[in-house]
């Protein structure tokens, strides 16, 4: 089941990313996210702004990821390439597993989806687990963006 998360929910979302952290850098992306991120003030902010989900079967929390509907700003610009549309679309971040449970981003993507059907999603070139997934899923890579500290990802799209 997915749902939106709340502060109770946050030190098992602090765990999960803390597994997920160290998971990428034992798989060959050692600096998409440095030993912090995501901090918890934007944790706490995404709860707040109803933007954060976890993904939890029986009672325990395996999964979290941000779903932003609406403009992001990261996305602006696109180098390397183009977006396949101009349309309202949801952007989703932060995506993190504890490992345990299979087939989770696929289960965010149904979600996401059953909410607004254009999609949009990046990562960084280390990290080819995730680039897999994503296309995987449907995604067309699109390009280049580049996020808050100017670092590259690839940037995907799904209508």
């Amino acid at each position: 089941m997915i749902r939106l998360a709340n502060l109770n929910d946050l030190d098992s979302i602090l765990k999960i990313y803390a597994y997920a952290r160290n998971f990428m850098k034992e798989s060959g992306n050692p600096t998409q996210w440095n030993d912090n991120f995501p901090p918890e003030e934007l944790l706490i902010n995404d709860i707040d702004s109803q933007q954060l989900y976890v993904y939890e079967e029986n009672n325990r929390i395996h999964g979290v990821f941000a779903l932003i509907i609406g403009e992001d700003p990261t996305y602006a610009t696109i180098d390397n390439g183009a977006w396949l549309s101009d349309t309202k679309y949801g952007t989703i971040h932060r995506v993190a597993s504890d490992g345990q449970t299979k087939g989770v981003f696929t289960k965010i993507i149904d979600f996401c989806n059953s909410k607004i059907s254009h999609l949009r999603v990046d990562t960084h070139s280390n990290n080819k687990i995730m680039q897999h997934i994503i296309s995987k899923n449907n995604f067309v890579r699109c390009g280049i963006i580049y996020v808050r500290d100017g670092s590259p990802r690839i940037a995907y799209e799904r209508l």
